[in-house]
């Protein structure tokens, strides 16, 4: 059959359409192709340039040096120790499991670390390193070093660790650090970079937490050249960061030691305070625990010891624990009577045992009576009815006034964590707290420091301070940072009348020093360091009328979170204040027997700046201070100093 030439002039006329069309395109895309080749590699050569750069060029921070915490004199408290590590980045591991699975054939590793370490690749961004393994051995190093050809995204790194050379001395006081948690994060608005890197240590509590910002320091950056596989090949440049700030304290590291092994296992606190500066030279909470155990995560059987022991060992009881004051708080009771012209010195009081208040009988402690009391047989018998008798003529608040105006009831700014501010109630106070009116039994019962009074043991020190000085001196506890000595207030005069202060001092002076005072048996012999100092029990328990008649029971006879808790506050020398001191013995019962002769032995090793001779202590004391002194020595040789510890 024989094909039209028409029908095949059209079909030709078509493929030739198609041919143009295609040609078109075709040649639409290799010139947009050469126009994009022709961007790319021209235009935006630099950009591509960079990116192949960073495909094998690594940005790595450089934790920044803790800076490292010391004593008034120089000794370490807080150091950075080397600690020899493993880690990992998963960008440049690859196969994470794989690389791990051969680490652990060539050492020891930790499951719990290990699971730990993967729990935080996961979490982490894939370029930051993460700790496979910490505290390492120098064989274990050397071993992954020779075998890193076959170990993609592995590096042996030493890096430095947190060390506490001083154990639990200074545990309340310096705190701890560890690894920032997830709470730490969410209380940041914006956390730093270098708090991201896991296992990177802050401050958990104490200075450590306090004075973070300046002990962290600013973190550095290296660049370094990695291969195909992962891994590092050189450091091409590196920018150091600026190392944290120095902190020397206040204290006395030896002084610190001293108080905390006179303390033993009681559960109890003590601080000494400079009269003249403030300066806190001891501040001790007892017992105490290890604060290198928290740096790379306690055990939870450590913790649970430390949690469910009776006497508390966690919590800073000087700053932290506030105790009814007792009898050590009766001149905050005097002097507000004393500034009213509300008592002159010389005026008595009758005590027979006891006073009726508003229908209620308010005992004194010695059950038959002082007799006629004046202010400085008062203090020096710590006969509770002269006061009861004061507080109701003088008032609750204008009493209250007077403890803050000492230091009680108010929050004091110093680097410790979780610091109270105690109590000095009003009337005011109890009816915003509980709705209720004040009573006038309330104000006896606050007179003695019993009832709702509450002081801690730094606020007790602080007190005394003051009434040595007459000056409003504030606690310190950081002297110098890099070097660069901290302005301390010199404190404001406390605007008494000198003649009522002189009083009050007299009185303390004789409760050490005459023979019917309450701490007689716990003075100072040696005329130049004679202290002037008040006695306290705080009841924890009510006594009732029944027990009364019958005989109050004995804190011996009790169980021992029933006792009374022991108090003392002094200072000396009294012709020349230097040193301050308070100490609390919970549930220890009396002042007098227990927290005294304490005090007595703290205040003499800081006035002697060591051991203090045995002539300083009444001949009764010797034999068995000698023995005490001798039994701490050989426990804590570290402590015993050559009386060299000049400020």
């Amino acid at each position: 059959m024989r094909r039209n030439p028409k029908d095949f002039e059209a079909s030709h006329r078509r493929l030739s359409r198609r041919a143009v069309v295609l040609g078109g395109a075709q040649l639409a895309m290799v010139g947009t192709l050469a126009f994009r080749m022709r961007h790319m590699q021209v235009e935006q050569a630099d950009q591509f340039r960079l990116l192949a750069e960073e495909n094998r060029i690594n940005v790595r921070l450089i934790p920044p040096k803790r800076g490292e915490i010391y004593d008034r004199f120089g000794r370490v408290i807080a150091q950075n120790s080397p600690s020899y590590r493993i880690i990992i980045v998963r960008e440049d591991a690859g196969d994470v499991d794989q690389v791990i699975g051969r680490v652990g054939r060539l050492i020891m590793l930790d499951p719990k670390e290990t699971e730990r370490a993967l729990a935080e690749m996961r979490r982490s961004p894939p370029f930051l390193p993460v700790t496979l393994a910490d505290q390492v051995s120098w064989e274990d190093i050397s071993r992954i070093a020779v075998n890193a050809p076959a170990l993609p995204g592995i590096t042996p790194e030493v890096g430095l660790t947190r060390f506490y050379p001083r154990g639990g001395d200074f545990a309340h006081v310096v705190g701890y650090v560890g690894p920032v948690s997830d709470y730490d994060l969410s209380q940041l608005q914006d956390p730093e970079p270098v708090l991201r890197i896991p296992r990177f240590q802050i401050g958990k509590v104490g200075v450590e937490a306090r004075e973070e910002q300046l002990l962290r320091g600013q973190a550095g950056a290296k660049r370094v050249e990695v291969n195909a596989a992962g891994r590092v090949m050189r450091e091409l440049s590196r920018r150091e960061g600026e190392p944290g700030a120095d902190l020397h304290l206040t204290i006395v590291a030896n002084l610190q030691g001293y108080v905390q092994a006179r303390l033993g296992s009681e559960s109890a606190a003590a601080v000494v305070m400079d009269c003249r500066t403030g300066d806190l030279r001891a501040i001790v909470s007892s017992p105490t625990y290890d604060p290198n155990l928290f740096v790379r995560g306690i055990s939870v059987g450590d913790y649970r010891a430390l949690t469910e022991h009776d006497h508390r060992p966690l919590a800073n009881k000087t700053v932290q624990g506030i105790y009814p004051p007792g009898s050590t708080y009766k001149m905050m009771t005097a002097l507000a009577a004393l500034e009213e012209g509300i008592i002159g010195p010389e005026d008595t009081v009758w005590c027979p045992g006891h006073l009726e208040v508003a229908g209620r009988r308010f005992h004194c402690w010695k059950r038959d009576g002082h007799g006629h009391v004046n202010l400085q047989n008062s203090l020096k018998q710590s006969c509770d009815v002269y006061y009861y008798d004061l507080a109701i003529k003088v008032g609750i608040d204008r009493i209250s006034a007077m403890a803050r105006r000492f230091g009680i009831g108010l929050r004091h700014d110093l680097p410790m964590s979780a610091i109270a501010e105690g109590l000095a109630p009003t009337r005011d106070w109890k009816f915003a707290t509980y709705g209720q009116k004040w009573l006038i039994g309330d104000t006896a019962n606050s007179s003695i420091g019993q009832g709702y009074v509450l002081a801690s043991p730094l606020q007790l020190a602080l007190m005394t301070a003051r009434i040595a000085s007459g000056r409003a001196v504030v606690p310190r506890l950081v002297r110098s940072v890099n070097g660069v000595e901290q302005p301390g207030e010199p404190g404001e005069d406390m605007g008494l009348n000198a003649r009522n202060l002189h009083h009050i001092r007299q009185a303390m002076f004789a409760v050490s020093n005459d023979r019917r005072g309450t701490a007689y048996g716990s003075r100072i012999i040696e005329d130049r360091h004679r202290m002037a100092s008040k006695t306290g029990t705080s009841q924890v328990r009510n006594i009732t009328a029944a027990e009364r008649a019958a005989g109050i029971i004995n804190n011996a006879d009790l169980p021992w979170n029933r006792r009374d808790h022991a108090l003392f506050v002094n200072y000396a020398p009294f012709d020349n204040p230097r040193y301050a001191v308070s100490v609390v013995v919970e549930h220890g019962g009396g002042g007098s027997a227990v927290a005294a002769p304490i005090a007595r032995d703290i205040t003499l090793q800081a006035l002697y700046e060591g051991t203090p001779p045995l002539s300083a202590y009444p001949a009764k004391d010797r034999a068995e201070v000698q023995a005490r002194q001798e039994r701490l020595y050989r426990e804590r040789p570290d402590i015993r100093t050559d009386g060299r510890n000049r400020a």
